[in-house]
């Protein structure tokens, strides 16, 4: 479990990170209310981790319950045995990896040679590990001892199965991001229209109508900063009242 976050899954999350670009600079430099993203907290707001968390759990619900409905009381071997444990955790490990990469490969916007690689790879490493850790003797790999290379990779049903349920478990998460790019888009996805309505004719029109909406929004920063916020707006309100008593009281006395 500890290699899927270092070797077959890191790869492109790290890739994404370090080349991935949204949106071009030129058009970062036009717009810099894309910046407004982050004091308005629109990114990491509670509503959207617990999305993610929800979207994680639905994932493995699909993959796991589809491939043992794929593969249970079916004849895998040549000589008629059902699977066992070992060759059902392979094929769902490896329709966990294949979906992961490939929604790696969807979230992408500017796709470079080393991300290609690093997709690809996460997922060439995965088959290597299971040749290489197969091959050790059974005392140390146990039940996965040739497991790819003996039931696995000669099984249509395992390429057929990893295929079809990677595909299915990407499916929710393809459909709900046309939906929130289509009717409840982030800033950047606006101004990425607009990046793209740019090759065509001059978008500035439909950016003072971007800029309208969302300058509406109310901003969304942490807990600590609206609270610290909250103090100023009331020692202002304060000082201010105290200043006007002290005027009238001198107004008074003169």
């Amino acid at each position: 479990m500890s290699l899927y976050n270092v070797l077959f899954t890191s790869l492109p999350v790290i890739a994404m990170g370090v080349f991935d670009q949204d949106v071009s600079a030129r058009f970062c430099l036009k717009y810099p209310m894309l910046y407004q993203e982050g004091p308005q907290n629109l990114l990491f707001r509670w509503s959207r981790l617990l999305g993610w968390m929800l979207h994680g759990v639905g994932s493995a619900v699909i993959i796991f319950f589809l491939t043992i409905a794929s593969l249970k009381h079916q004849a895998f071997r040549k000589d008629g045995e059902v699977i066992d444990l070992s060759i059902l955790g392979a094929t769902a490990y490896t329709c966990v990896v294949w979906a992961v990469n490939m929604q790696m490969a969807i979230t992408v916007n500017y796709f470079t040679l080393i991300q290609h690689i690093c997709i690809w790879s996460g997922i060439f490493l995965w088959y290597l590990f299971l040749i290489i850790y197969g091959a050790i003797t059974p005392s140390f790999s146990t039940t996965f001892f040739m497991v790819f290379s003996e039931a696995l990779g000669g099984a249509p049903a395992y390429w057929v199965v990893t295929l079809l349920v990677a595909v299915a478990a990407l499916i929710p998460y393809f459909t709900l991001a046309v939906v929130k790019t289509w009717f409840f888009p982030d800033y950047h996805n606006k101004i990425q229209w607009l990046q793209h309505a740019a090759k065509h004719a001059d978008p500035e029109e439909e950016l003072g109508v971007v800029l309208r909406q969302f300058s509406v929004r109310s901003t969304g920063v942490g807990v600590s900063a609206r609270r610290d916020a909250k103090l100023v707006r009331t020692n202002s309100k304060v000082i201010h009242a105290d200043s006007s008593s002290q005027s009238q009281a001198t107004v008074e006395l003169t």
